[in-house]
C-alpha cells in the first residue's frame, strides 16, 4: 500500500471555493482503480493549511490517476487557489494499529 500525503496552503478567501470543489469531486477520486481511501484534514493552528491523505494499492495506480485528464483538470483549477507551493510525499505504510 502506498500513502500519498499532499500539503496545500490556500489563500484564505479561496478556502470556501476549494472545499466546495473538493466535496463535488471526492467520489470521483475514490472511483479510480486502486484508490482505497481519501481523507481531507485542516490544520487547527493555521486554517489556510490542508492535507489530503490517499491510500493506493500501488504506485502504478497512483501514477495512472496522476496522469489522467481528470487529475490534470482538478490540479490546474486547484493550484490557482494556493498561497504557497504545495508539498507532496509518497510513503509506505509500515504499521497501523486497530482500535482495541
Amino acid at each position: 500500500m502506498l500513502v500519498r500525503i499532499v500539503k496545500m496552503t490556500f489563500d484564505l478567501d479561496r478556502i470556501p471555493e476549494f472545499l466546495e470543489r473538493f466535496h463535488s469531486i471526492k467520489h470521483k477520486i475514490m472511483a479510480f482503480d486502486g484508490c482505497d481511501l481519501l481523507e481531507l484534514y485542516q490544520d487547527k493552528s493555521n486554517k489556510a493549511v490542508f492535507f489530503t491523505y490517499s491510500y493506493w494499492k500501488s504506485e502504478e495506480d497512483l501514477n495512472r490517476y496522476r496522469n489522467s485528464d481528470f487529475f490534470n483538470e482538478v490540479w490546474n483549477n486547484t493550484k490557482k487557489m494556493f498561497a504557497e507551493k504545495p508539498e507532496a510525499w509518497s510513503v509506505d505504510k509500515i504499521v497501523s494499529l486497530p482500535q482495541p
